[in-house]
């Protein structure tokens, strides 16, 4: 397998992916774009881009924060997302930087890239597939659902898979029929599967804070990640 962190630019900003790929064959394959929690491309995501390239196609861990930037406390994570969360605009803008740099790669059948992102990266996933790009598939695994305000909703042309635990305490059971309303509006072709008994960040295996309400879930994060496959065997067909 093919590992390498990549530096792309965003504006002034130097972003550090991390790519990942079988070398020993050349012909072109789908790729997916996985983008990291609010703690920045931390281990988690770089694992994640190496399965998709186990499961044959390119993975790349999008780097949102400039310089793989991570945050080690609570406090400096909120320092770190803070920005991005305050301007969508730029947070879009940073994706599509990513979405550029993986089809510059070779390997990559530009027709079929997806994104998946995990609670922040949730959001850009979601965020990539609000800009109209065409995408073929965006997947947000215990992500934020929040529609950017300041911005007029436009026609979805990805599908759309989202992956939520009931019990979540950031996204709450009302906040997910409204993110299915605005995607009903968009025109998109989505799904939602929720997960009873299951909190935010139920993919993680170290996620255990009863005062923010994050807890792995063994059971949902296998059956999400099933879901995922599926999706992506339909998409990528």
């Amino acid at each position: 397998m093919h590992k390498q962190e990549i530096v792309y630019q965003h504006d002034e900003c130097r972003m550090k992916g991390y790519v990942a790929y079988d070398e020993q064959t050349k012909e072109k394959r789908p790729a997916v774009l996985v983008v990291h929690d609010w703690s920045g491309r931390n281990e988690f995501a770089c694992q994640k881009a190496e399965k998709f390239a186990e499961m044959g196609y390119v993975g790349f861990a999008v780097d949102m924060y400039g310089d793989a930037q991570l945050g080690t406390t609570n406090e400096e994570k909120m320092a770190l997302i803070e920005p991005l969360m305050g301007n969508r605009a730029l947070l879009q803008a940073r994706m599509l930087a990513a979405l550029k740099q993986v089809k510059q790669n070779a390997l990559v059948d530009v027709t079929r890239i997806s994104v998946i992102g995990f609670c922040f990266g949730g959001l850009c996933a979601l965020d990539l597939a609000r800009t109209g790009e065409n995408i073929v598939g965006a997947v947000s695994f215990h992500g934020l659902l929040e529609k950017p305000q300041e911005m007029q909703t436009k026609k979805i042309n990805s599908k759309i898979l989202v992956l939520h635990g009931y019990d979540d305490p950031m996204v709450v059971p009302e906040q997910v029929n409204q993110f299915a309303q605005e995607m009903t509006t968009a025109r998109a072709d989505w799904q939602i599967h929720m997960y009873g008994n299951t909190k935010h960040a139920f993919t993680n295996p170290v996620a255990d804070d009863d005062k923010l309400g994050v807890k792995y879930n063994a059971i949902a994060d296998k059956r999400s990640w099933q879901a995922m496959q599926n999706f992506f065997n339909e998409i990528f067909a």
